[in-house]
């Protein structure tokens, strides 16, 4: 019996095999192709920047988005960003960008190899894509769950956007280090200069930052900086965006980086922005979460220009280096609007509110408040006179004394009212409030807007009680507005991610605390401080237009609180741990004032204050504070409520008191161009 040959069955598995392998494939290809199509149908998360909820200014402009980290980006359009830092950035990121579809597979098998090698995953090979998918999406944790998702997240944005989309989502989002996210931010905050004009030594060295913010910085690194610069300058001359002479010549060139911290560039008025979070939360009862990713818009008050204008004149007059704070806070008289605030010199370092803070205290700027409660109860008119000497104040029915002092221990003798106020004198100050009642000047100022509990003493009349700059400049508005009283606005709408509206601001509808005659007697009256002699004389060349106001000095406290028709405005100048300030840190606040107020309204026309009913014009002899006639020497127009005004004549000149001047009178006069002292106000303020 013959063998067999061997059988020819493992032949006949090869078919099969290869038939098994084919419906495998086309199986892989059938599931690959419904999970790239799923992928393709399913949405991706929204990115942070399309559900962020914006904060608008007046004009509907957006100045910031809120978020979470109170981080705030700058995005820009792809063609307002320099093309070497486009070039630059993918040199060093992602020379393949624009020919993959999302991953960069040799890269990735390179860095498989490593980390098993290593036992660890410490080597990456990320694209561009996938570290924008985890930039939007994800956490930066070394899991192989993230590295799952991130890679679907990156077929979803390769398969959604286009890739230059994708470049642009990429730049604006990446973080450049000392909170600057987006290659705007950080183009400003290094540079002072938009992404679109940087030059190919500042693209090499921003491109250079995102891969160690920290280790790369020009601030905190500049050795490791320059290093990094100089290799993308290589790749990309290798890559032949550039010659190897431009690469040199970048490296070698001197980089002109603005100091660190000079000014916080990544939001427009942060503080605002952060008092505006509180109102929102806190008044209106919308969430945290609601306003960080409800894509609501928050229309505001704010006026971009003359936001502008007050960090400008902060940034000028202040120390960046110094531990010396500020705060400016303007308000439109007229509506309550709130129209310009700055919390302080530099959000990125001292992120609290000086506007708000309601513990430092005014100083002689409270007086005016103590001043309009005299002349509104006309118990006192601008002639009243006390004398400036030293003195020795009784109060709580004799058994307390207050002797308060005048600045330098200078002391003017007999004053009037209008002396009083442009000197600012501390003894006809107090006598005022020892006339008045300090009971009465604490319910003006309630009246006026301070919410800020204030001490019934006789300091009050020196502003010995805390208040906020915002309040000043809210009872300030009192006065410029003409006696009326209109509370502080800031939101005028809430609208939904559809465009509902959520909330909208009721018609600003002012209150009368004061006689209108009263208010306007006293600005005229402050308008002596600008004056010669007066306290803001030094700054009175800057302001173009008509101003009234008053400054206050405490040992550690420095103030500028004064209005024009449109802006009542309060600027404060102090530390923040108890520490005096010097002479020179006082005089800071004044500046600050006048620069803005002129900065703010170069584009509206000088206006004088309005003329209300009920106030007297009337010329006086200063020496005896009569009616002036013919043989007085000297006279000047004084303002009364209609009332107060003299009645009797000057007799110490020799003039027959029965037939003085006709301007003389005691009934309101309409000036002439020869009338003197209130058209000649009128005229300089207007040609000027």
């Amino acid at each position: 019996m013959t063998r067999q040959s061997n059988s020819p069955i493992p032949k006949r598995r090869f078919p099969r095999i290869l038939r098994l392998l084919a419906t495998l494939i086309v199986l892989f290809l059938l599931a690959a192709g419904g999970l790239l199509g799923y992928l393709y149908q399913k949405e991706l998360p929204p990115a942070s920047d399309d559900i962020r909820s914006k904060l608008l200014d007046s004009r509907g402009n957006v100045l910031a988005t809120f978020s979470p980290d109170g981080r705030s980006r700058e995005p820009v359009a792809l063609k307002d960003i320099s093309p070497l830092v486009i070039q630059a950035t993918l040199a060093v990121e992602d020379r393949k960008f624009y020919e993959h579809s999302g991953f960069d597979l040799k890269g990735m098998g390179r860095a498989v190899l490593v980390n098993l090698e290593n036992g660890s995953r410490t080597q990456g090979a990320s694209t561009l894509t996938q570290q924008l998918a985890r930039n939007l999406y994800l956490s930066h944790e070394k899991t192989w769950t993230r590295k799952a998702k991130e890679a679907v997240y990156t077929l979803q944005l390769e398969m959604k956007y286009s890739k230059d989309e994708i470049l642009r989502m990429y730049l604006n989002e990446i973080y450049y280090g000392h909170g600057a996210y987006g290659i705007e931010a950080a183009s400003q905050m290094y540079f002072g200069k938009s992404a679109a004009d940087l030059n190919l030594a500042e693209s090499a060295m921003l491109a250079g930052i995102p891969k160690g913010p920290t280790y790369y910085s020009p601030y905190s690194h500049l050795d490791n900086a320059k290093k990094r610069q100089r290799i993308i300058l290589s790749v990309m001359a290798e890559l032949g965006e550039i010659t190897k002479n431009e690469a040199e010549q970048a490296s070698q060139e001197t980089l002109n980086l603005k100091p660190q911290g000079k000014k916080d560039t990544l939001v427009t008025a942060p503080y605002f922005r952060d008092y505006v979070r509180t109102l929102v939360t806190n008044l209106l009862h919308i969430t945290s979460d609601e306003l960080d990713q409800g894509g609501l818009n928050v229309y505001t008050t704010l006026d971009q220009d003359m936001q502008r204008a007050a960090e400008t004149a902060v940034e000028k007059e202040m120390d960046g280096d110094g531990e010396l704070e500020t705060a400016l806070v303007s308000v439109d008289p007229r509506n309550g609007y709130l129209k310009a605030m700055v919390g302080g010199k530099n959000y990125r370092t001292n992120q609290f509110n000086h506007a708000l803070s309601s513990t430092r205290q005014p100083g002689s700027s409270f007086k005016p408040i103590m001043y309009l409660t005299a002349l509104s109860t006309k118990t006192m008119t601008g002639l009243s006179v006390f004398n400036s000497q030293p003195t020795l104040f009784h109060y709580d029915n004799n058994r307390k004394t207050y002797q308060p002092r005048n600045f330098g221990d200078k002391y003017l003798g007999e004053i009037n009212m209008r002396q009083a106020i442009a000197a600012s004198d501390n003894i006809y100050a107090v006598n005022t409030i020892m006339k008045v009642g300090a009971d009465k000047v604490a319910e003006m100022a309630a009246k006026m807007g301070i919410d800020s509990p204030l001490q019934s003493v006789p300091s009050l009349a020196l502003g010995t009680s805390p208040v906020s700059p915002l309040e000043m400049a809210s009872a300030f508005a009192v006065i410029g507005g003409g006696g009326v009283q209109t509370p502080i606005t800031v939101i005028l709408k809430i609208t939904d991610a559809r465009g509902d509206t959520l909330y909208e601001a009721p018609r600003p509808l002012g209150k009368t605390v004061v006689e209108p005659a009263a208010a306007y007697v006293l600005t005229r009256l402050m308008e002596g401080v600008f004056e010669t002699g007066g306290t803001g004389n030094r700054v009175a060349s800057i302001i173009k237009r008509p101003v009234a106001g008053k400054t206050g000095t405490t040992d550690t406290d420095a103030w500028m609180v004064g209005f024009t028709p449109e802006l009542s405005t309060a600027v404060w100048v102090g530390y923040d741990k108890g520490r005096n300030i010097t002479t020179a840190d006082g005089r800071r606040a004044a500046p600050i004032f006048a620069q803005f107020t002129e900065k703010a309204l170069e584009n509206v026309p000088p206006k004088i204050f309005p003329i209300p009913d009920g106030v007297v014009n009337v010329y006086i002899n200063p020496e005896s504070g009569k009616l002036a006639t013919s043989g007085c020497p000297t006279k000047e127009l004084d303002t009364f409520i209609s009332g107060t005004e003299p009645t009797e004549y000057c007799d110490q000149h020799g003039s027959d008191s029965s037939n003085p001047e006709g301007e003389g009178s005691s009934t309101p006069i309409n000036p002439t161009k020869e009338d003197g002292s209130l058209w000649d106000d009128i005229k300089r303020w207007w040609l000027n």
